[in-house]
């Protein structure tokens, strides 16, 4: 018998670490090379981590809502062959105190938890990983004098809260859900209390947001008080568009055995766009504009259960139409089952979303951090429209739609922005309907 260190994969460059969201598998249980064992959590994305080997779960090291940095050993598997890398089974003095300090300090985040919705205040989930690890109280947590932007708590300030947090007395906050102006009269005989949300109807139903919507919740807050919104619109003839789609779609699909949507046409155009107007393709940290080289495209995609993820295609601008739409399809149909990886969502330069899936003209996008612009993609109408010909002006029928481009006035001004989303609309109408996909 041979006992196998089951480690947190690496998943992706930029992810170095996940928070443990449950387990699929008891002590005990046997389990088949390729099995999940439990479910993780990063940022953006949550996944399963399989089994390399086939034996019996003989110990799991963390608990749910655990964090785990990408490499550590989070259970262990025997096996019956010996070719698995073998624990030792002698655990030192040193271990067992190590081990125990930690139990009482979890009995303490148990006995004590802390809930994260009492404050209007954002916190990532590092932070509140951290504070739930050492003990710290939501009103400790909102005291701590933020380094980052909009005072935000970074991963360094609460480290060295929690470093010099022995040499002083722990000083607590109260923070109450939210400010509410109250007359002194009131407020000097009612102190101010925390309640729970409770329906003024009996037949309401209460329900508590589930991990991801917290997240988007949280980063769609942080992006409004990040940069300064402002939206350009511009309408456009896709009647080439449609009409080439119609034409080839069942011969693309034959051939490629990929569905032809809309979707990487728009993307292809996008991309194009990105290369004209390089500004568009940025981020801001601080006071700095970092210029990206890549052109790695968001795709802003609805999951089943109403939720929002944005998978990214890597390169973009280097993918033709068939490249493009089999990113484009791979992408959403493993968004819609749940089985993305962390790194699918990670790199995004600019992000597209389709609002015109659910029958929208236009919208108003909200930004995807740190990005400075997005676009959203109106339904296609059928609609009147002057046509120009040598002959004269006449009214027609044409297939059109709006594209809606949210940009960050911070470092996008209207000139830019709108010259951009232009340039987007002259691909689309410029579309060659002879050309081959």
């Amino acid at each position: 018998m041979a006992r196998f260190e089951l480690k947190l994969p690496k998943m992706g460059e930029s992810v170095a670490e996940a928070t443990i969201t449950n387990w699929l598998k008891e002590v005990g249980d046997k389990i088949e090379a390729d099995d999940a064992v439990l479910e993780i959590a990063t940022d953006k994305v949550d996944s399963e981590v399989p089994s390399e080997v086939s034996g019996v779960l003989v110990e799991i090291l963390f608990g749910k809502d655990d964090l785990v940095q990408v490499g550590q050993t989070i259970a262990i598997i025997e096996t019956e062959g010996g070719n698995a890398e073998v624990v030792s089974s002698e655990v030192s003095p040193a271990i067992i105190e190590e081990i125990q300090k930690a139990v009482e300090v979890a009995k303490e985040s148990v006995a004590t938890p802390v809930d994260f919705s009492e404050s209007d205040k954002f916190f990532s989930p590092l932070v509140k990983n951290i504070a739930k690890e050492e003990g710290i109280s939501l009103g400790e947590l909102v005291s701590i004098n933020g380094s980052g932007k909009e005072g935000r708590v970074t991963k360094e300030d609460i480290l060295n809260y929690v470093k010099n947090r022995g040499s002083q007395p722990a000083t607590v906050v109260a923070t109450p859900a939210k400010t509410v102006e109250v007359p002194k009269a009131v407020s000097a005989a009612t102190p101010s209390q925390t309640v729970s949300p409770v329906s003024v109807n009996g037949g309401d139903e209460i329900v508590e947001m589930d991990r991801m919507r917290k997240l988007i919740s949280g980063y769609m807050v942080a992006s409004v008080q990040t940069s300064a919104h402002v939206q350009s619109f511009i309408e456009v003839d896709v009647t080439n568009i449609v009409k080439w789609r119609d034409k080839v779609k069942n011969a693309f699909e034959k051939r490629e055995g990929e569905k032809l949507t809309y979707t990487p046409i728009f993307m292809e155009a996008v991309a194009k766009a990105l290369k004209d107007y390089p500004g568009m393709n940025i981020s801001v940290q601080g006071d700095f504009i970092i210029k990206k080289k890549d052109i790695n495209l968001g795709m802003a995609a609805a999951l089943p259960n109403g939720n929002l993820i944005v998978p990214v295609i890597k390169n973009a601008d280097q993918l033709n139409l068939v490249g493009m739409a089999k990113a484009v399809n791979d992408l959403g149909n493993r968004a819609k089952m749940g089985k993305l990886k962390p790194d699918d969502t990670q790199g995004g330069t600019y992000t597209v979303t389709n609002v015109g899936t659910f029958g929208s003209v236009f919208g108003t996008p909200i930004i995807n951090q740190p990005q400075v612009g997005i676009l959203a993609l109106g339904a296609i109408r059928k609609v009147p429209a002057v046509i120009e010909t040598p002959e004269g002006d006449f009214i027609g029928i044409r297939q059109k739609m709006f594209l809606s481009h949210s940009y960050d006035h911070r470092v996008v001004d209207g000139a830019l922005g709108g010259a951009f989303v232009k340039r987007v609309a002259e691909y689309l109408e410029a579309f060659d309907v002879n050309r081959d996909y």
